[in-house]
């Protein structure tokens, strides 16, 4: 009788390890998909969509504040596009032109926001609550817009980014790839 007791509680212990091994090695799918396919796909029909790899992580927008404009005012077109992330540094993207006409197809080198140029900022706002910008300037904070889609008749705005900046608290390269955007603009 002592045997089969010593016998059962080994099989017990077995079982109970197999049990755990196999419950711990189990892994959730959702947590291994990889950065790029957690974006918006890459579209063209104004779905209201803004996504980017930050360092290699996903960032999409979250609905708290996107706003995109393609207006002519005194004669001079100004594109603009915001997009804001929830609880994430950096906080906001904000890419545009400053009195310079675009076309679909066209690929523009962000530069200093001056009259002329696209421009790119990126706003950082960490612990402690200050805010600060990292905005291109030709020389260290540099990238590119594409548009890929222009749809006045729709209202639509398509198009790719990639930008690199530094943050402004650190000092660190950030690098922004596989940006897309899809969404309606205001004209």
């Amino acid at each position: 009788m002592k045997n089969k007791l010593i016998l059962m509680k080994k099989y017990l212990f077995l079982l109970l390890t197999c049990c755990t091994l196999s419950f711990t090695s189990c892994k959730n799918d959702d947590d291994n998909t990889p950065p790029i396919d957690q974006l918006p796909e890459a579209t063209q029909e104004g779905l209201g969509t803004f996504g980017c790899l930050i360092n290699g992580q996903a960032f999409v927008e979250t609905g708290t504040f996107f706003n995109t404009f393609y207006q002519q005012v005194g004669g001079e077109f100004f594109f603009g596009i915001t997009a804001e992330f929830d609880d994430e540094n950096p906080r906001a993207i904000a890419m545009g032109t400053n009195m310079k006409e675009i076309q679909e197809g066209d690929v523009l080198i962000f530069n200093i926001d001056e009259p002329g140029n696209a421009y790119s900022r990126v706003v950082y706002i960490p612990s402690e609550g200050n805010f600060q910008s990292a905005f291109s300037d030709g020389e260290q904070n540099t990238g590119t817009l594409t548009i890929t889609k222009l749809d006045f008749e729709n209202g639509i705005v398509s198009g790719t980014f990639k930008m690199n900046i530094i943050d402004p608290f650190t000092g660190e390269e950030v690098t922004i790839t596989e940006g897309r955007f899809d969404t309606l603009f205001t004209q």
